[in-house]
């Protein structure tokens, strides 16, 4: 009979767990190493210092154009390392053997600098540039025990070889660092307990907090928290700058939040949803810094969460094609007159939402057929959709895609189904956000564009399959939130990537006025942009404001942030070809503001068509529609109402004679 034996080894990848640092634990010599983004504003200083007793601890600081951003601060991976030897004796009093931190062993560097045009964006052309350096570490550990009697050979030593490499990259929007473990001879199994990757923030820093997902957001000082907070994190520093955590390239491990230290002010802990099993070789997701002068510089910058993930693996992308999407009823007669109502609006797309099958969450609900009680006939609107451009897009919960996803995605491909919203999903666990990726790349196989719904966020997987095409991850209007926070949405939900919003015009529920509606469709970046949600066909009564709707776009060649500040209010500007459609919005408070238009090209004119509350105005909506000839020398000033907004679509002019020019103040 063969004993198997247990032991739980402990083992600090660069260092002791929570090791407070002590007055006269010096810096390891030659231990210090600088990597500096290509334009030279941050730095990022890395090294070991001694905790005596042969122990070591590796930390880091961070500055940009000088100021500091990140104080020292720990870096680190908890590993518990889980031996199953077969007949094997393995002495007692091993965890100090492990507790020794790694040595630093030597060090490669690598730079790039390369454009890249992705299949849809903010802006047509994606800048990669970077200074990289790689520090590797290793040790080793000696285990020495005896074989029990019917094996061969009575003795056991072996020299076990552990390698971890810290991999830094600098680029001129942040900064990301990520854990890499190379191939183990032995095929190394790790269980990693956690990170010690901690943030130390100078005093009064203050944190747009946000609890879960889909919740509101607090201004938050470094002390207090009850429980994590959301990523990214964007936090205000007293030195001016703005700052944001988040993590990119997260596919095949737990999600990170933030917690308060509990033994050092200011400084935030990654936190893992839970332990992670993975065998060598295996790469953390990276965890990114970026930082600016303004706010609205991090949006401009949200590229970099792109980058930092794996080029396109879907050779033929003709299939994927963005657009706006209308929701349905779900008999046939309400899906032709959503698909009517798309061609007339200039939509693409009608959703078919929950409950088409059957009800979503018992396990007898068969994501393969129509509920017969409902009216629907499937077959009969896709077709019809298709005969008028427009594609349909269903519905479906986890429920039924952890149970049928092989079996439904050809399926679906067969009947000419656009795309599928996953809902109600899981995240959090290594598991299920390895399943969830996984189930993103079977869609492709099968050419179905996805979009994913309730807890999940972004980190950059639609570079790498750019049918996952939006998300919700947000506290959009299925909560209906005041303008106060979607003031705050543009500069930390959205700074990792596409949000499905769902955007309504009609809803009476709205707590906005209907022009900072108008608005969001122009700040709010999604490539599948829900619009007129909880709306029906039969609400539109000819207003002439939602003809900004009909002309927006969902992708961009160009994205520019023209002014903003958190949870006050925002303009973005967005180009697609010669067109640009601008977006402002405050939050509860009136507000007066200006803008140029010198993104415009100098020597052309142009009409812009102006969509503003207006009070004053006997309709429903009380939008007002204006219409003026303007250049790259002009301002653009509105008085905004309270929760108000303004949506501004510019056109080349080609016939101008009948229009007025732009006159001065306010609008």
């Amino acid at each position: 009979m063969i004993k198997i034996t247990y032991q739980k080894l402990v083992l600090y990848a660069f260092s002791i767990l929570a090791t407070p640092l002590c007055i006269g634990q010096e810096i390891i010599e030659n231990s210090q190493k600088e990597v500096v983004s290509p334009n030279g504003d941050f730095r990022f200083l890395v090294y070991q210092r001694d905790l005596g007793e042969g122990k070591k601890q590796l930390h880091y600081s961070l500055t940009f154009k000088e100021k500091e951003i990140i104080l020292e601060s720990e870096l680190g991976v908890l590993i518990e390392n889980q031996l199953f030897e077969s007949a094997l004796s393995v002495p007692e009093d091993t965890t100090e053997l492990w507790s020794q931190n790694l040595d630093l062993i030597g060090q490669s560097t690598d730079s790039r600098k390369a454009t890249w045009t992705p299949v849809y964006g903010e802006r047509s052309e994606i800048v990669d540039h970077y200074n990289e350096l790689t520090l590797h570490f290793q040790k080793f550990g000696n285990q020495q025990g005896s074989l029990e009697e019917g094996h061969a050979g009575t003795s056991y030593d072996k020299r076990q070889q552990y390698e971890m490499d810290l991999i830094i990259r600098a680029y001129d929007e942040g900064l990301a660092f990520c854990y890499s473990f190379p191939e183990s001879k032995n095929g190394l199994f790790l269980h990693i307990a956690g990170e010690q990757t901690s943030f130390t923030f100078p005093e009064e820093t203050y944190a747009y907090y946000e609890l879960w997902a889909q919740g509101p957001y607090e201004r938050k000082p470094l002390k207090d928290w009850e429980g994590e907070s959301e990523r990214p994190l964007t936090l205000s520093l007293k030195n001016g700058l703005t700052v944001a955590l988040t993590e990119a390239r997260l596919v095949d491990f737990a999600r990170t939040k933030f917690r308060l230290s509990d033994h050092k002010p200011a400084t935030l802990e990654t936190s893992l949803y839970n332990q992670v099993d993975v065998i060598t070789p295996f790469r953390s997701p990276w965890r990114v810094i970026m930082a600016a002068d303004s706010p609205g510089q991090l949006i401009e910058n949200n590229d970099l969460i792109l980058n930092l993930n794996t080029e396109n693996k879907i050779e033929d992308t003709s299939w994927i094609k963005p657009g706006k999407v209308f929701r349905s009823g779900l008999t046939t007669e309400a899906v032709m007159e959503a698909v009517d109502f798309a061609v007339s609006r200039n939509l693409q797309y009608v959703h078919l939402d929950a409950g088409w099958y059957g009800p979503e969450m018992k396990v007898s609900s068969d994501a393969s057929t129509v509920d017969p009680t409902i009216g629907l006939n499937l077959p009969q609107v896709i077709s019809y959709g298709e005969s008028k451009g427009i594609g349909l897009i269903v519905y479906v919960n986890q429920r039924a895609l952890a149970q049928q996803l092989d079996e439904i995605l050809p399926l679906y491909q067969e009947w000419g189904l656009k795309g599928i919203k996953f809902g109600f999903v899981h995240i959090g666990s290594d598991k299920w956000t390895s399943w969830m990726h996984e189930a993103i790349r079977k869609a492709a196989d099968h050419q179905l564009m996805v979009n994913v719904h309730d807890e999940y966020r972004p980190t950059g997987f639609s570079r790498t399959y750019p049918n996952l095409m939006t998300q919700e991850g947000i506290r959009g209007n299925e909560e209906m939130p005041d303008a106060d926070h979607n003031t705050i949405l543009p500069f930390t939900r959205y700074l990792a990537g596409a949000a499905d919003y769902t955007i309504c015009y009609f809803s009476n529920r709205i707590k906005t006025s209907h022009a900072h509606q108008l608005a969001l469709a122009a700040i709010y970046y999604s490539p599948l942009q829900y619009l007129y949600w909880y709306d029906k066909p039969e609400f539109y009564k000819g207003e002439a404001e939602l003809a900004f709707f009909d002309k927006i776009k969902t992708v961009w060649d160009d994205t520019q942030v023209l002014h903003g500040q958190i949870g006050e209010y925002i303009t973005v500007a967005r180009c697609s070809k010669q067109e640009w459609f601008i977006g402002s919005i405050t939050n509860t408070e009136p507000r007066e503001i200006t803008y140029d238009l010198d993104f415009l090209d100098q020597d052309k004119s142009y009409i812009a068509h102006i969509y503003i509350d207006d009070p004053s105005m006997d309709s429903r909506t009380q939008v007002r529609s204006l219409r003026y000839t303007v250049t790259a020398a002009d301002q653009l000033s509105f008085d905004l109402e309270a929760s108000g907004g303004a949506a501004v679509y510019i056109s080349p002019a080609t016939d101008s004679s009948e229009v007025k020019k732009l006159p001065k103040g306010h609008l």
